[in-house]
């Protein structure tokens, strides 16, 4: 019997509600090189961040190269490349629009990955149904748009943009957003920090414990996600106990009265009315609700040290440079010779293709092209004949000529005369015994 195939299970987020979603921008990530352990996490866990427009089961090859990526990338509808090496002098990323660029590198000054800000948060871990929809990018810290503000920077800021989808506020649900990117310029030390949270919905308004009961046990410490109050007498001993006063093993702490009163009160800052049903117990529609971000990772240190025209392989001319300054008249020239580079390419690569069409003309009419164009061939190879001739008439005795030795000459004397004698055949005797 034959095995049934998977047609609709399989697809992630958005790709299942709409298949035929052309303006959504999708990635490959991948580590080119020889890299580490630490780095090969950091590419899943950027992978993580990406999804569900990435490819997150891609699995790079030794003899892959960034060509073979950039070549697939049109038929598969990839549009961004984003590659994690290791250098002498620390690890590098390189975010590059395909198929035309630019291409922009950064050295990763430090970085964390996703297992170990997990370890040290106190936060709930995520369940993995946040990544079924694409995060929420925000841009934080970026100098405005004026006439002292370099231009790279409203060029980094539109390649930032354009990794992730746009923002649909009139089609999109609010469940849907689930995650945020914050992307924020470090203008003390010139970096760009990178940042993953997860959107928490909780109530507003009252205290730690009793948000434990209407929220519920934590899956960790019970499988009946209800909170256990069988060591206490009355429901007022769990919520009234003050500081210092023995309670059950499962409470996990208490909270003093300024943090409780505190808590109760809230701040009607972080409290919002929800538009729309959202995802946990009790988010219904039109309830206040405190939001808060946890950081599920991982997270990066930036420095953008190059932008260059074009995809990896067919890099263009430098339009910024961290630690190279080049004057004008050095930026002209590098210009005008990048530009006759392309023209060169661009004819070649238009010759190759009307070559390829001649062909296949010739193909579709039938043998009756090609015995027209045998003549022709025949006219052209007597033609390479004849100059072959005249270049043989035309040669210079002064030209160095190679030593024979004597033998050689001698023996070519012979054969010229005739000299050589065959060599007589043994005559073949039967003995009968």
């Amino acid at each position: 019997m034959a095995r049934r195939r998977k047609n609709r299970t399989h697809l992630k987020g958005a790709a299942a509600n709409s298949e035929t979603q052309e303006n959504v921008p999708r990635s490959f990530i991948i580590k080119h090189g020889q890299v580490g352990s630490s780095l090969s996490q950091l590419v899943r866990d950027l992978r993580k961040v990406m999804e569900p427009n990435t490819a997150t089961r891609l699995r790079e090859r030794r003899r892959n190269k960034l060509k073979d990526y950039i070549t697939m990338a049109p038929t598969l509808k990839v549009s961004h490349l984003m590659a994690v090496t290791l250098t002498d002098v620390a690890p590098s990323l390189r975010i590059a629009r395909l198929p035309t660029g630019p291409t922009f590198s950064f050295r990763i000054e430090r970085y964390s990955l996703k297992k170990d800000l997990l370890k040290a948060s106190r936060s709930s871990r995520s369940q993995g149904l946040e990544y079924l929809t694409a995060p929420l990018l925000v841009l934080a810290s970026f100098p405005p748009p004026s006439p002292n503000t370099p231009q790279y920077f409203s060029l980094l800021m539109k390649a930032f943009q354009s990794l992730f989808p746009p923002l649909a506020p009139h089609t999109m649900t609010l469940s849907g957003a689930r995650r945020i990117v914050l992307i924020a310029y470090n203008a003390e030390r010139g970096t760009i920090d990178f940042r993953h949270y997860l959107i928490t919905v909780k109530p507003y308004g009252v205290s730690k414990r009793v948000r434990r009961v209407l929220e519920g046990a934590k899956k960790s410490t019970s499988t009946t996600g209800v909170l256990d109050l069988g060591d206490e007498k009355d429901i007022a001993d769990f919520l009234l106990r003050k500081r210092g006063e023995p309670g059950p093993a499962s409470e996990g702490g208490y909270e003093s009265a300024a943090s409780s009163a505190s808590s109760a009160a809230g701040d009607d800052a972080d409290a919002v009315s929800l538009a729309d049903d959202y995802v946990g117990r009790n988010n219904k529609r039109g309830q206040k609700k405190a939001v808060k971000l946890d950081e599920i990772g991982p997270r990066m240190e930036l420095r953008l040290v190059k932008i260059t025209e074009g995809p990896p392989g067919k890099e263009g001319a430098v339009m910024y440079h961290e630690f190279v300054k080049k004057s004008k008249a050095e930026a002209a020239s590098l210009r005008t010779s990048h530009a006759a580079k392309e023209r060169l390419r661009r004819q070649r690569r238009e010759e190759q293709e009307e070559n390829v069409q001649r062909k296949k003309e010739a193909k579709q009419k039938g043998p009756t092209a090609l015995s027209e164009e045998a003549p022709d061939s025949q006219a052209e190879d007597s033609g390479d004949d004849e100059g072959h001739e005249e270049g043989e008439a035309q040669w210079d005795e002064e030209d160095e000529i190679s030593e024979v030795d004597e033998d050689d000459s001698i023996e070519s004397e012979r054969e010229s005369e005739g000299e050589f004698e065959q060599p007589r055949k043994r005559a073949k005797v039967s003995v009968k015994r």
